[in-house]
């Protein structure tokens, strides 16, 4: 049973070290773009994924390119959105989001960047090996949908604050004018009833 685990508890450990997983939440500020990069070789993976979480329309600009300056994938005024690759070439790909779209909005943008390193052999793995990769694959996913869940709940948190602020001052406008429109038509009727004297 020893033996068991700690062969499992191996090939965990082994099937964690070629994946790499990084969050983020950036601030692009209005006019400008950002730009990340990623050192890769041949045949290794990279998926990033991307949520507008506030700012403007909720949308942003984004594209990802390879060491030559080729455009793998691009996305023009999304709130959310994945790209997936696997590199052909050596060298350092450019990922970048803009917000030089917006004049005015600084965007809040949370992405996450995540890899599988290409091993020679690979495809030659054990079963369970090949099992626990899908299942750190799966947990991944599960995180992406989680932090996907956690800015949408704060954007909905922060409309529905606001709501509640825009309510609140109206009803305070509306019971301003109220007892206003009641002191004018009170002052109106007691100066109609009252009875002037000529002398």
């Amino acid at each position: 049973m020893s033996r068991l685990y700690t062969l499992f508890s191996w090939l965990a450990f082994v099937a964690f070290i070629p994946c790499f997983i990084r969050a983020h939440i950036i601030e692009v500020s209005a006019g400008r773009k950002d730009c990340y990069f990623e050192d890769l070789h041949v045949n290794d993976k990279m998926t990033v994924t991307y949520q507008v979480g506030e700012g403007g329309h909720l949308d942003i600009d984004f594209w990802l390119q390879d060491p030559t300056g080729t455009l793998l994938g691009k996305h023009i005024k999304q709130s959310t959105g994945q790209i997936a690759i696997t590199a052909d070439k050596d060298g350092r790909h450019e990922y970048c989001f803009s917000n030089q779209m917006s004049a005015i909005a600084d965007k809040m943008v949370s992405f996450n960047v995540h890899g599988v390193i290409y091993v020679a052999g690979d495809d030659v793995v054990a079963p369970v090996e090949r099992e626990i990769r899908k299942l750190a694959a799966g947990l991944t996913g599960v995180k992406d949908e989680q932090e996907y869940i956690v800015v949408r709940e704060k954007m909905h948190r922060n409309t529905a604050e606001s709501t509640n602020s825009r309510v609140k001052w109206w009803s305070i406008l509306q019971a301003i004018v109220l007892f206003s429109v009641v002191g004018w038509q009170v002052f109106y009727l007691k100066s109609f009833f009252e009875v002037k004297r000529v002398i």
